[in-house]
């Protein structure tokens, strides 16, 4: 397996792989000219069609925005991205439709081994990242690797998102846990 893929098979994988380094340097080419661009949904609305690996109608993503590979970022209709967010889209960051981020939520689907004498050999891990439709994420949350957030859900603002959320749920808090049945 190359190294691409056992990133996005959720194995461990060497980040410094020149295949891996030709894509970020691809999306932070991309993002220098997003962030750059004026507030014009006619000039951003087909950098975003060429850069995100698929997106619906009807998106807005605030500058400055910033993320690993782009093609493993799918939003869907109604989707909108406030000021700073980052995207660490070494797997798959899926998004529903009706889905607003707060200002700098930050989404990691990368993250490191636990076990020290592992993590400092320098690989890698990845795990895809789902949030469902009708979902509010308050500013400043952190959503970690693995996480699903179901549909009609509110994720308040500085949140820390280590485990699935349901549906129809409030949910707050470092960890963030439900507070309230919708």
């Amino acid at each position: 397996m190359t190294e691409y893929e056992k990133m996005l098979a959720g194995e461990l994988y060497d980040a410094s792989d020149h295949e891996l380094l030709q894509m970020r340097i691809k999306a932070r080419v991309w993002m220098d000219a997003y962030n750059k661009t004026p507030f014009d949904k006619d000039i951003r609305k087909p950098m975003l069609k060429n850069f995100l690996g698929k997106m619906g109608n009807n998106i807005d993503i605030q500058t400055p925005f910033y993320c690993d590979y782009g093609c493993h970022i799918e939003v869907g209709e109604n989707f909108f991205a406030n000021f700073n967010c980052v995207f660490l889209d070494c797997s798959y960051i899926k998004a529903g439709d009706n889905v607003f981020l707060g200002p700098n939520v930050q989404i990691y689907a990368a993250y490191h081994p636990i076990i020290a004498a592992e993590r400092i050999k320098g690989p890698e891990l990845a795990a895809p990242i789902t949030i469902g439709d009708n979902v509010w994420i308050g500013g400043g949350t952190i959503i970690c690797a693995g996480v699903t957030i179901g549909s009609n859900t509110t994720i308040g603002a500085g949140s820390i998102v280590v485990k699935n959320i349901p549906d129809n749920v409030v949910a707050v808090g470092n960890p963030c846990r439900v507070i309230k049945q919708l």
